[in-house]
């Protein structure tokens, strides 16, 4: 598919994140007024709940863009979305005969204020890039243990915690917890000294499900995807994670980026997953390609230095897409929501260069990862910046998703002093 034109002239740069192929949705406010749903286009963005008011855009009796969340248009179903696109491509696309309506409610993008974009109902990480469950496994358990004997089988994953879900921009206060070194006899409660980002994909999930799904089904769920970096106290979860898994050292903060970028601007970048070495239960089969070709990387910036990329990948490493992992979590019965977000897994990739995390990049802490200017890092250091950025390049656009970023900042003097 080629680049689609818009009368809005910024968002015909080859190289901008929001052309009108994109128009992905988010939640803006500006100055004094409150937050409300709005899409990205070119450097601007077009105010959704004041169309709506005017009369330009309608999805249902109901107002539905003058809220802080896009959960209610997710609620609508997939018919919905693809008529809001639809209308949106007419209305923004060149020559559109509506423009002078629409023209007054674009807003500079650099003037306003991004917020979280949907409320999260639920949040489920999961263990589904190959390359990172070997590195990681190959440290902890020699490389002919490295995968657990169910990882060829099964899209691992765990619950994590909604309330910690944050938007790009918010601060991320290094942990406390109980942390047991290979020197130490006993455990101790302390601050994490081996933080870490983890590179991510996030689906989130538009429509609600209290059966079981297949693969197709569960594709059609999906609303849009976010950047997502599942921060992780490395230290903390290596003495609390046997037998059940990850719990404090993944609970303090999930970061997602701004914008959901829909499913359908993705279509034209869909490939397939990797063959399979095991066979997959035929409730895990797909029916076409399921993961995206969308280029990913992190940057890494102590305070007051410039930011050096440390990372480049890809989505389309992950083993397990986001629909497989979607229809496996509801085999139980689970009931899934709109609103719902499902982690990727840490996306790396084969070679050093394409790790998505400092535990592999700095394989433990056994290599320290030069910066420029001539620091080293093995693990985040307080007033660090992690950036993570995403884009799936068509013919003559990106479609983009805008950052994802996160500021360490240090750990409390005493998490337990009066306040």
């Amino acid at each position: 598919m080629p680049l689609l034109r818009s009368w809005v002239v910024s968002a015909n740069d080859p190289a901008g994140s929001f052309p009108l192929n994109n128009l992905p949705c988010g939640v803006f406010s500006t100055d004094d007024e409150e937050p409300r749903c709005g899409v990205a286009i070119g450097d601007q963005i077009l105010d959704l709940a004041a169309l709506e008011q005017e009369g330009v855009l309608r999805l249902a009796d109901d107002p539905v863009f003058d809220v802080p969340f896009w959960n209610e248009v997710m609620e609508l179903g997939p018919q919905t979305w693809q008529a809001l696109r639809d209308r949106l491509i007419v209305l923004l696309s060149e020559g559109a005969t509506e423009r002078a309506e629409v023209a007054p409610h674009l807003v500079p993008m650099a003037g306003a204020r991004l917020h979280m974009p949907f409320l999260i109902a639920e949040y489920t990480d999961f263990y589904a890039g190959r390359h990172h469950a070997t590195n990681v496994g190959t440290m902890f358990r020699g490389a002919e243990n490295a995968l657990p004997p169910n990882w060829l089988h099964i899209p691992i994953g765990y619950n994590g915690r909604a309330s910690s879900v944050v938007v790009s921009g918010t601060d991320v206060r290094r942990p406390w917890g109980q942390v047991k070194g290979a020197n130490d006899t006993v455990p101790r409660f302390a601050p994490s000294r081996r933080f870490d980002f983890e590179l991510e994909l996030g689906a989130v999930v538009g429509t609600a499900s209290a059966r079981p799904v297949t693969v197709s089904e569960a594709d059609a769920m999906i609303f849009g995807y976010v950047l997502l970096n599942d921060w992780s106290a490395r230290d903390i979860q290596g003495w609390e994670y046997q037998p059940l898994g990850p719990f404090q050292a993944k609970a303090t903060a999930t970061t997602i980026s701004p914008w959901i970028v829909t499913r359908a601007a993705l279509e034209p970048f869909r490939t397939a997953t990797p063959p399979r070495e095991v066979a997959l239960l035929p409730y895990l089969a797909e029916p076409g390609p399921m993961l995206y070709d969308i280029a990913l990387e992190v940057d890494l910036q102590p305070e007051g230095a410039a930011p050096t990329t440390i990372s480049r990948t890809n989505y389309a490493e992950m083993y397990y897409s986001a629909a497989q992992q979607l229809a496996h979590h509801t085999t139980s019965g689970c009931p899934m929501t709109a609103g719902d977000l499902l982690g990727s897994g840490t996306i790396s990739g084969p070679e050093k260069a394409n790790r998505g995390s400092l535990l592999e990049l700095s394989w433990g802490g056994k290599e320290p990862l030069a910066l420029a200017g001539g620091d080293l890092r093995s693990f985040i250091e307080d007033n660090d910046t992690v950036i993570l950025r995403g884009a799936a390049r068509g013919d003559g656009y990106t479609i983009g998703f805008g950052e994802c970023v996160g500021k360490v900042i240090p750990a409390l003097t005493d998490p337990y002093a009066p306040s």
